[in-house]
């Protein structure tokens, strides 16, 4: 399986990419997420990748960070979501910002999404809530039991949802000031930090 590309950016439009790799040219399918986040056409580029295998075809799909293409996949997984619907998702709605409508129950965030109707919206949820909040609840517990302070748990939740380890940390920092109150459970220190870290 092909791990990532890196190259210079050949071309791109909304929702493609083309990498020269070594004078091999790669068509990369990609979010608006991704493409929002790529350099000028003629400088050096570097995406993870998700290979694509079909009877008829092969693609590849690139993106900006490891967090995107975990979603990726984890929406492939849904009865009914393909690739393509996948890619349309993300580029509907940020992985962070997915992650909190999906934990939070929001139908109506994920109906916005072109191309996401009520019951694939109620589908990703049912699927999805689980695996994006669980974390939380286990920070919660083990914060519960003494062993690490709240801003510790929620720095290993970040890290574990695919933030490096500065960003989570400044990103908790502002968090944390900007609450009324010190948080008193990791859980809601992190969904502070992540609502930083999406905007």
């Amino acid at each position: 399986m092909i791990e990532y590309l890196e190259g210079t950016l050949a071309a791109k439009e909304p929702m493609a990419a083309v990498i020269d790799v070594g004078g091999v040219a790669f068509a990369v399918s990609i979010s608006l997420h991704t493409h929002d986040r790529l350099p000028a056409a003629g400088e050096r580029v570097r995406l993870l990748t998700h290979l694509h295998v079909r009877e008829d075809a092969m693609q590849l799909f690139g993106f900006a960070d490891a967090s995107e293409r975990q979603i990726f996949r984890l929406l492939q997984g849904i009865s009914g979501i393909g690739a393509r619907m996948a890619l349309n998702v993300l580029s509907g709605i940020s992985p962070d910002d997915l992650r909190l409508r999906v934990s939070g129950g929001d139908v109506a965030a994920l109906t916005r999404i072109p191309g996401i109707g009520k019951k694939t919206a109620e589908r990703i949820i049912v699927e999805l809530r689980d695996r994006f909040t669980k974390g939380l609840e286990g920070i919660d517990r083990a914060a519960a039991g003494g062993s690490l302070s709240v801003r510790d748990e929620a720095l290993l939740a970040l890290q574990a949802l695919g933030y490096a380890r500065p960003a989570a940390e400044r990103a908790l920092s502002t968090a944390a000031g900007s609450l009324d109150a010190p948080a008193s459970t990791a859980s809601e220190l992190v969904k502070s930090a992540l609502k930083l870290l999406n905007s």
